[in-house]
């Protein structure tokens, strides 16, 4: 986690910050030069421990091919939701039952659907899942099968690119068979098409190459001085400048920033001091939910007026109390739901006094997550209903992820198209807000905003607008524009 492009600072973070006597790591050998590196500049030491597999786990010489051939204690793996619907779709229809784990899904709701799969007693003996099984849950698996090995990932430059897993996520997974502490004692290993079966071996039998360098992010600090001396720069733009005068040694690099530059560009136009600011910006969204962008954009609105965000405030801001999901887009509204009330509590931490009902909100998130939790249970009945009123359409929606997450050329030549598209307004002189107005509508495009967030915003903006006007045609000043600069008693 540590070379993530995105998200290896916070690892990197923890690792040299936490306060602690000991800090104890997790991790496969290819990380251990890299850590013992850097632990070794601070003056800590280092004892490096190694554990074997205690059970045996063997690659088959065959594929599954048909999900006739399930059995008791199996696994499927799939990189993507649409996958998990079709896939849990299909077993359902041949009379089997299936536990469900995605990462999008609470805590709470995985090791609720973990507990089932493990049942003995329990009629669930198949699970459908993505890679979220490989970290933070036992499963008594006793054959893991990749429905696919493409997985959508996103390189260095915050590019999207369709990519085989790499040896590491493979291990990951596939380790999950077999496992001491469950009751299968020999793990097996297959995919669902044999065409990838060679693949998978070819993967599984590669060298993982040890780690090279740790993220970094810039610290709250560091922006500040930057600010000091470029005080009429945007936060976005202060990262961009930061990164560009950055310089790192080989023990290290600088994480892509698209993240925290997206959530700086969202609240960019709301009145808070450059380290409350930052702070915003770091907090962990899914940039695809629009509920959870509005919802940051909301919370920053109301610390701006220095309102708290208390619980019947919250209450009324998601619109509890919440029914139970109907079909498969009401489930993952509720999704994004407790994503909200897990950003609530993320930013209790750093603005307690803001953020006060944070035990309350605990309370409230355990109710949702028990509600989300039996629309999981009943997912295929979520499907079958979603797919009778066109909701989901598994095909089409398949195809559309796959051209969504295409690689670097297709993206650049999207961006080519869109900028043909647009040639006949290319010679248009810009308007004082085309900034915002090219924001605001990649956004909606996206949909990260919604219409009611953007016509807020526009109304926000037009208020700002009015009362800098006002300013401009104050005393002392020229209604033109440029105000006149008052003579210091003491300057020259």
């Amino acid at each position: 986690m540590i070379k993530d492009p995105a998200r290896g600072w916070a690892w990197t973070r923890a690792l040299l910050g936490l306060c602690a006597e000991e800090v104890h790591l997790c991790g496969e050998s290819a990380a251990i030069d890299l850590v013992t590196e850097l632990m070794y500049t601070t003056g800590e030491e280092v004892e490096v421990r190694k554990y074997k597999r205690l059970t045996p786990i063997s690659v088959l010489d065959h594929a599954l091919e048909s999900l006739d051939n399930l059995r008791p204690g199996d696994c499927i793996v799939c990189f993507s939701k649409n996958d998990i619907y079709s896939v849990s779709r299909q077993i359902e229809i041949r009379g089997l039952e299936s536990a469900v784990i995605y990462g999008s899904l609470p805590p709470g709701t995985k090791l609720a659907q973990a507990k089932k799969f493990n049942d003995p007693d329990d009629p669930c003996k198949i699970l459908v899942a993505t890679d979220a099984i490989g970290m933070g849950l036992n499963l008594s698996i006793r054959r893991i099968i990749f429905y696919s090995l493409i997985k959508p990932t996103v390189n260095e430059k915050g590019e999207k690119e369709i990519e085989p897993i790499t040896t590491s996520q493979a291990l990951q997974i596939a380790g999950r068979a077999g496992r001491f502490s469950s009751k299968y004692k020999e793990g097996e290993v297959t995919t669902m098409n044999r065409e990838d079966l060679s693949l998978l071996k070819e993967i599984l039998n590669r060298h993982v190459e040890p780690i090279k360098a740790a993220g970094l992010h810039p610290t709250a600090e560091q922006i500040e001085m930057f600010a000091y001396h470029l005080p009429d720069t945007t936060l976005s733009n202060l990262i961009d400048i930061f990164v560009d005068f950055s310089q790192v040694d080989g023990q290290y690099f600088v994480c892509n920033m698209d993240d925290f530059k997206f959530s700086a560009e969202l609240i960019q136009h709301i009145p808070l001091s450059l380290r409350v600011r930052y702070v915003f910006c770091t907090a962990p969204i899914n940039k695809k939910q629009p509920f959870v962008c509005s919802s940051l954009l909301q919370f920053a609105r109301q610390y701006s007026r220095n309102e708290p965000l208390t619980f019947s405030w919250l209450r009324r801001y998601i619109k509890w109390p919440i029914l139970p999901p109907k079909n498969i887009k009401d489930l993952m509204d509720l999704e994004a739901v407790h994503d909200v009330l897990d950003l609530y509590l993320w930013l209790s931490y750093r603005f307690m006094d803001m953020f006060p009902d944070a035990s309350l909100i605990r309370d409230l998130q355990k109710e949702l997550d028990g509600i989300i939790q039996d629309g999981v249970h009943n997912i295929t009945k979520l499907i079958k209903i979603s797919e009778a009123h066109k909701l989901l359409n598994l095909e089409s929606l398949s195809a559309e992820n796959q051209s969504r997450l295409s690689g670097t050329v297709k993206g650049q030549a999207r961006r080519v198209r869109g900028t043909k598209t647009l040639g006949s307004k290319a010679a248009e002189p810009p308007s004082p807000n085309a900034g915002e107005k090219s924001l605001a509508s990649r956004l909606v495009q996206q949909g990260l905003l919604t219409a009611d967030v953007l016509k807020q915003l526009e109304k926000e903006w037009l208020t700002q607008q009015m009362e800098h006007g006002k300013d401009r045609t104050e005393p002392g000043t020229h209604s033109k524009g440029t105000r006149r600069k008052k003579k210091e008693p003491d300057s020259d």
